[in-house]
């Protein structure tokens, strides 16, 4: 592959939800372990291009604005951007496309792109797939059904490259995500962070996935019992207003941030003691950069998003919601308690 793939210029399709991009981010240290020279570009949602741009190997972020054109279809403007992309699209010749997404949105516009188009060829389990995608391949790819993301993301690259499919649940994973570059991120910010803190990752637009707010009152009271400091981050007014609810509670303990661009997100999480939360992108970061990770499951998914690949990250729940106490058992398991 490394003689075959100098120089091949690569445009990975995976343009949301946050936690899918970061799932998706190993590929780029795959590619690139089996062509050093490949010059990778990658095609986002705009609200996380900020994210890919920290990703190691990523030579351009491409930002794709379809969730906002998609509310002005009318407006002149939204056109005049829309032309503007395209153009930028097929600026570049690429050698291989490949579509992670497996959506018509996001196979349509792969196949703007110049080059051939590979994506997947089926459904995994729990995953969005749509089948009029065939028809905008040049390649499809079968995977089994019941597959992690990640190995989903991982497979589908090495089938279009060319290289051996990475073993399932392999551990030796690089999310690629710049230690300095979310530090530096971070540190715009000037926040008087409390060391040592925890983050609190309760923050998720479905509420089937929240976790007791009650819960997170007796962690932290734990917590600040054992000397630690509580951080809780936040995307929106609503969660904003629940971060400061619970954050009362503690006093100079907790610390509510400005809302954070996802890099010092990103930095933030990187300098936690540990990071609670539940089943969101948040908790897919701090999976990804391997601190000590407690991900709170309301439902049976954690075989397909959960992080494996350290034993410093913990899965909890599944039919039912995890309680206070296995939650308390493992971060004492971290030394926290």
């Amino acid at each position: 592959m490394s003689e075959h793939g100098r120089g091949r210029k690569i445009l990975i399709v995976k343009v949301s939800s946050l936690g899918d991009v970061v799932h998706t981010t190993p590929v780029v240290a795959d590619i690139l372990a089996h062509a050093p020279d490949a010059e990778i570009d990658w095609l986002v949602e705009d609200g996380f291009i900020d994210l890919v741009r920290i990703v190691r190997g990523v030579r351009r972020a491409i930002p794709y604005s379809l969730r906002r054109w998609r509310k002005h279809l009318g407006s002149a403007q939204t056109w005049r951007e829309i032309r503007r992309f395209r153009r930028e699209l097929v600026a570049e010749r690429y050698d291989t496309v490949i579509d992670f997404q497996g959506l018509i949105k996001t196979a349509w516009t792969a196949s703007w792109a110049r080059g051939p188009v590979t994506g997947l060829a089926n459904r995994t389990d729990g995953a969005g797939f749509e089948w009029p995608v065939r028809f905008f391949y040049d390649t499809r790819v079968p995977i089994e059904p019941r597959t992690h993301v990640v190995d989903r993301s991982r497979q589908l690259a090495a089938e279009a490259l060319g290289y051996a499919r990475p073993a399932p649940l392999s551990a030796d994973l690089d999310f690629g995500l710049d230690p300095s570059a979310a530090a530096a991120a971070l540190a715009a910010y000037d926040l008087n962070l409390p060391l040592p803190y925890v983050v609190f990752a309760h923050a998720t637009s479905r509420a089937d996935k929240q976790w007791d707010e009650a819960n997170w009152i007796r962690l932290g009271q734990a917590l600040v019992r054992h000397g630690a400091s509580l951080v809780l981050p936040w995307g929106s007014d609503g969660e904003r207003a629940t971060s400061e609810r619970i954050a009362r509670e503690f006093g100079a303990a907790a610390l509510v941030p400005p809302r954070l661009s996802l890099p010092a997100v990103t930095g933030l999480l990187a300098g936690a003691a540990a990071v609670v939360g539940v089943d969101t992108g948040v908790i897919h970061i701090a999976a990804a950069l391997k601190v000590p990770t407690v991900e709170l499951y309301n439902f049976e998914t954690s075989w397909r998003t959960g992080g494996y690949w350290s034993p410093q990250i913990v899965n909890l729940g599944g039919r039912a919601s995890p309680t206070l106490d296995q939650v308390m058992q493992t971060l004492a398991s971290f030394g926290l308690l």
